[in-house]
Formats: structure tokens, sequence, C-alpha cells
């Protein structure tokens, strides 16, 4: 067996603790007051000001705090992965397991779309989208309606999830799908029932970084959603950070911004071994 070399684990360490410090700091300070902060950043809470979440959550003097917006956020990060998980494994099935004329260029099509800058797209997004009007759903376009940004952030990671997704199914053996055929399976039943669940390890990979990502989203957000009550939780967060600086209550800052990483980090936290163990068949089979 290979002993490590000891500067290794000593070079691990310093890197973790690097990444893990800033997180421990913003803990422990969203438990201070404003006069804490500013006269010892570093020293412990010398008792947990648990309102700063209450405020962060609330709001206080009549502002709206993270409650509704993270609400907005949870709603649209959700049914979006759910779209792009759903599209993305349909046409990497496709595109991977049937041969037919143009399955090559259509996928490099695919992928490409990951080096198209989405300031580019910014724009022309919001032009299309004001001006797309469907009696009914959006007679007054899709600006400001959650349709047009879910349609936006599907067709914005279907790039990503194809690229990830490809190379699970391309893994997957023939065999499977002929006996599916010789059992009487059709290629939606393959699909479902055989193929699908054998490409979970990918489907959860795909999943934990499209939701981080559009958790965080706010570009897009940003243009595409005008009305206040329509906000995500970063532009909400944004908000909330104009309006402490100048009420000084930074320690419901400290505490919004706890708020808004504790859901990455719990989903991370759960799917950490599916992530690594899908990453690692990834890079093996594919």
């Amino acid at each position: 067996m290979r002993r490590e070399n000891p500067l290794t684990y000593v070079a691990l360490c310093l890197y973790s603790g690097i990444i893990l410090f800033p997180l421990l700091w913003l803990t422990y300070t969203s438990f201070k007051n404003t006069q804490e902060i500013f006269q010892s950043a570093w020293s412990l809470p010398a008792r947990p000001q648990w309102e700063n979440f209450r405020n962060a959550w609330t709001g206080v003097a009549g502002e709206p705090g993270l409650g509704p917006y993270f609400g907005n956020s949870l709603f649209l990060t959700l049914v979006s992965v759910t779209l792009i998980l759903t599209f993305g494994a349909m046409a990497t099935y496709a595109l991977t397991r049937f041969q037919f004329r143009g399955a090559g260029a259509l996928f490099n099509l695919f992928v490409s779309g990951m080096v198209f800058p989405i300031f580019l797209a910014v724009v022309p997004l919001f032009l299309l989208l004001n001006q797309t009007r469907i009696p009914y759903l959006a007679p007054k376009g899709f600006v400001n309606h959650y349709v047009g940004l879910v349609a936006v952030y599907v067709a914005y990671s279907l790039p990503f999830t194809v690229f990830v997704l490809s190379g699970f199914f391309r893994s997957l053996p023939n065999e499977l799908a002929e006996a599916a055929a010789v059992d009487g399976a059709g290629r939606w039943q393959t699909f479902l029932r055989v193929m699908l669940p054998l490409a979970k390890p990918g489907l959860i990979v795909a999943g934990v970084f499209n939701f981080i990502g559009i958790w965080n989203e706010y570009p897009l957000a940003l243009v595409l959603l005008t009305q206040r009550e329509r906000y995500t939780l970063p532009l909400g967060l944004a908000q909330i950070t104009q309006r402490q600086q100048y009420s000084a209550d930074w320690g419901a800052l400290f505490a919004a911004l706890l708020i808004v990483m504790v859901p990455t980090m719990l989903v991370y936290l759960v799917f950490q071994r599916q992530i690594s163990a899908g990453l690692t068949a990834g890079a093996v089979k594919g």
C-alpha cells in the first residue's frame, strides 16, 4: 500500500481551513449585533441574537424579509430542475442510444450551448418574452411571468444536462434494451423502466448542480422579473443588502446570507456520496 506524503495532508488541511473558515465566521457573526460586528469582528458573540434571523425572514419597519422570496425561489427551482431532468434525459437517451442521420451534429449543437455567454442573450430574451403573448396564459407577455423564467432556465440548462447524462446512457449495455424488447417492452417502457433507473447517478449529479445554479441565479431573474413580489431569493437578498446598509442592522444581513446558503449546503450534504459516485462512474464508463 502506497504511503502518502505528509505534506499532502498538510496542504489539504490548509485548503480545508481556507474554505471552511469564512463559512464558520459567517455563521457565528450572524448571531451578533451591529456593535459587536464592528468592535470585535473575530470573537464569538457575547449573547446569540436570534432576532437577527427573525428580522431577516420577516423584515422590519414595513419592509419585506426573505420569506416571500424564499418561497418564490423554491418553487422556481423545483419546477425548473424537474423539467430539466425530464427533457434532458429524454433528449440524451434519443441522441446516444438511437442511430439516425445528424445525431452527432445535433448532440454537438446541444453541447455548444455551454459556451454561449448568458449576458449576450439577456436583451434578446427580454424582447422575445415581452412580445410573446398567449391568451389566458400570458396576455401581456412572459416578462414578470414564472412560465417565461422557467422556460429560460430549462433552455439554458439543457446543454449541461445533456453533456453530463450522455456518458451514463452511452455506458449502458445494449443487451439490456434487447432483453427488454424480447420481453415485449416498447421504447418508452425500456426508457422508463430499464435505462432511466440505471442512469440515476447521472440524474442526481445533473439535478444537484442545476439546483445550485438556479437557486443562486441572478442576472436572468433581474432582467425578466421587475415586480418586487415576484423576486427570487438572490434579488431579495440584494434588496435587503442595500436596505441594511442604511438601517445599520448588519446582524440581520449576515443572518440573511446564512439563510440563503443553507438549502444548497443541505442538498450537497444529502447527496454528496451520490455525487462522488456519479462523477466517478461517469469518468470510468464514459
